[in-house]
């Protein structure tokens, strides 16, 4: 059977390798198609398509929405975009804005921690070439694991960078409602990623009021009770159920989340998606 991971990153965001290299890896996989989809940014996409091209996989134009409901941080994959539209570039130029002033803050805060850490540190943790750095906490984290102040990025993320963190900094004021909106003027649909990380199963049927298409259940995050539970979401709101590992590739020696096809997904789905798009 045809499978489709439909959710990973790549040095344009948090990731560690790059379009090309992931793309390289989902063809040695064996799967139809992938997404790349980086945080608030649709920069890897092109590169990974022509890679894409070469090698037989389908690529996905997505991107990983960062947004905020109730106070509850929730991240928004938007399949099927149009990455040049410009309402949905000027979204993600703020989003990107937001983060780097956030970046600032955490920095500022580890300095009252007596941590001093410089953003041209932080920057040169992110192997892109882009014009601007799109880098954020897993960076910061990469710099408290190798002055081992931490053992790892989970610790990092528990001590400082986390919710409950010494550093942590909350600074986005974009709505889900937002988010979807943008991703449906460029040709778009939503789906909702990794709900089993919220525990704010409340949200799911106000995000479905907002027009979410989709929600992300085979997630390695997920317990099988999860999967379990947001299929049935999935089918009392009519969403489309999809899967990706969240593939980041190794930083640190530690795989963040899972490799590239470890939760897949019927290619079936990645045609309901593009189904639901071309509505």
């Amino acid at each position: 059977m045809k499978r489709a991971d439909l959710h990973s990153h790549t040095i344009m965001s948090d990731g560690t390798q790059t379009p090309t290299a992931v793309v390289e890896l989902a063809a040695k996989l064996g799967l139809e198609a992938i997404a790349i989809t980086d945080h608030d940014t649709a920069g890897g996409y092109q590169e990974a398509l022509i890679a894409g091209q070469k090698l037989g996989v389908e690529i996905v134009p997505a991107v990983e929405m960062s947004t905020v409901l109730d106070g509850q941080a929730i991240d928004i994959l938007a399949y099927f975009i149009d990455p040049n539209h410009p309402t949905f570039q000027g979204l993600l130029d703020r989003q990107r804005n937001m983060r780097k002033e956030r970046n600032r803050l955490v920095l500022e805060k580890l300095e009252q921690l007596g941590i001093s850490i410089t953003i041209d540190e932080v920057e040169s943790k992110q192997e892109s070439n882009a014009e601007q750095k799109n880098v954020g906490r897993v960076h910061i984290g990469q710099i408290l694991v190798e002055r081992g102040l931490v053992g790892d990025l989970n610790e990092a993320f528990d001590k400082y960078l986390g919710t409950d963190g010494e550093a942590f900094v909350r600074l986005n004021n974009t709505s889900p409602d937002e988010a979807i909106q943008a991703i449906k003027e460029a040709g778009g649909v939503a789906v909702m990623a990794h709900p089993g990380l919220y525990h704010r199963d409340d949200l799911i049927p106000t995000i479905v009021e907002m027009g979410l298409t989709g929600i992300e259940v085979n997630h390695p995050d997920h317990t099988e009770e999860d999967k379990i539970r947001y299929e049935a979401f999935a089918e009392q709101f009519n969403l489309i159920p999809t899967a990706g590992s969240d593939y980041h590739g190794v930083r640190n020696g530690q795989m963040h989340h899972a490799n590239l096809g470890t939760c897949t997904t019927p290619y079936s789905t990645v045609e309901r998606l593009r189904a639901a798009a071309n509505k």
